[in-house]
């Protein structure tokens, strides 16, 4: 069985760190930035009008900066910030799970590049439901504990 490094759940902690950390040095230095994300993870407060929404395409860029960078707000798995859209201007509250992130820019400079995915919430209990399933598999193949398991009851 092959396994995809960069969606494993070590990864993602790993890659959701790194995001965090260098976000954080970024605002500390007062350093605007620019954002590559995947639209399908981003939650928009108010809901944008339709037209605007079709204009995205599967990945968006957000350049912080000017009120957009001074309304963000950062914790170790979400990001969010106020940003105007279309002509008219339209606010909205901009929020989105860190590993939705695909590339940090400062200028022209990619300086992180994130290639996990998101877990959205259905997977992740299905993913603490694989886990058990399988060490309670692990530890039945055992004749041993199966024989302790027999002398609990």
């Amino acid at each position: 069985m092959t396994i995809n490094l960069l969606q494993t759940p070590e990864y993602r902690t790993l890659i959701q760190t790194h995001i965090f950390e260098t976000m954080k040095y970024l605002f500390n230095k007062n350093q605007e930035f620019a954002l590559a994300c995947e639209v399908k993870y981003i939650t928009f407060t108010p809901e944008l009008p339709t037209d605007i929404k079709e204009s995205f395409d599967d990945t968006v860029l957000f350049i912080l900066s000017g009120f957009t960078f001074e309304s963000a707000q950062l914790n170790e798995e979400y990001f969010s910030f106020e940003a105007g859209f279309g002509s008219e201007n339209f606010g909205s509250m901009v929020s989105l799970p860190l590993l939705a992130i695909k590339q940090l820019f400062v200028g022209d400079n990619p300086i992180v590049i994130n290639l996990a995915n998101p877990v959205i919430e259905s997977e992740k209990k299905k993913e603490v439901s694989a886990s058990k399933k399988s060490s309670m598999e692990a530890l039945l193949n055992n004749p041993e504990n199966k024989k302790l398991l027999k002398n609990k009851k």
